[in-house]
């Protein structure tokens, strides 16, 4: 390792707000691949907040966040702008940017739709999981390093395996110092855990490693509450690409999936 450790905040929080869309990563944003970088989850969910404060409608809602990871994703200070790409009465994209050294580390597109009563035809085909007080507690940072996986409280159902999953997932850190964020911001922001929880193969070395390049989140309720839940399962391609699928729950049941593609490396 050879990057220059970054200057972190100092917090019980992931990040502290600078003003002007500019913010600081603490030691509990910190990545697991390296030392000197910032994980993924949290970083999304710093994303989803700045596009659900963008202009905001309450007659629509996200459905859907895609990610795209440009780069490694720089621990320290960096900056968030988010715009409308496609203004509209009824859906409407908008994007977000992390900007961290003078280049875009992260590139966020969401879906704004608007919404209507469907109670009528309301139905969900995907099936609910056993809830955190049935699962027990799973020590995350025995598998994984870094100070975002330190951060967290996780639990897991019974039949966890390499390669398969359900564990649920909650943290006492508020995004940044602030603590204005909503619940959806916050379970956002430990989606991307998914590709962690039920590795086929073990990270470190003489292994593979299998970081994501992208994170696609579907929403077909909005979520609620500080618990998120992931049913999991990781597919490895023999040609040194993965694939992790997830259906994401909150306490009352199912609200979307989670897709994320893998690069395998051998290690």
């Amino acid at each position: 390792m050879t990057a220059e450790l970054p200057e972190l905040a100092e917090g019980n929080f992931y990040y502290l707000n600078l003003g002007g869309g500019r913010f600081r990563s603490t030691i509990h944003a910190q990545g697991a691949w390296n030392v000197h970088e910032q994980h993924m989850a949290p970083a999304s969910g710093l994303l989803a907040d700045s596009l659900e404060r963008h202009d905001p409608r309450p007659d629509m809602r996200m459905g859907r966040i895609s990610y795209e990871i440009l780069g490694l994703i720089p621990g320290g200070e960096f900056q968030i702008a988010a715009t409308t790409l496609r203004p509209g009465k009824t859906i409407e994209l908008l994007q977000a940017e992390l900007v961290a050294g003078g280049r875009t580390a992260i590139r966020a597109t969401a879906w704004r739709l608007a919404t209507s009563d469907t109670t009528p035809v309301a139905a969900i085909e995907d099936t609910p999981i056993p809830g955190p007080e049935d699962c027990k507690p799973y020590d995350g940072a025995s598998v994984w390093p870094g100070g975002y996986i330190r951060s967290l409280e996780m639990r897991v159902a019974e039949g966890h395996r390499p390669g398969a999953g359900k564990v649920w997932l909650r943290t006492e850190h508020p995004l940044t110092d602030r603590a204005d964020s909503g619940a959806l911001a916050r379970l956002m922001g430990m989606v991307d855990t998914a590709n962690g929880i039920a590795a086929r193969v073990p990270p470190g070395k003489d292994s593979y490693s299998f970081p994501n390049l992208d994170l696609q989140i579907h929403m077909y309720r909005r979520p609620e509450g500080e618990w998120l839940g992931l049913d999991n399962a990781v597919s490895f391609g023999g040609d040194g690409i993965g694939l992790t699928s997830t259906v994401l729950h909150d306490l009352q049941g199912p609200f979307g999936r989670a897709e994320q593609i893998l690069t395998l490396r051998k290690t």
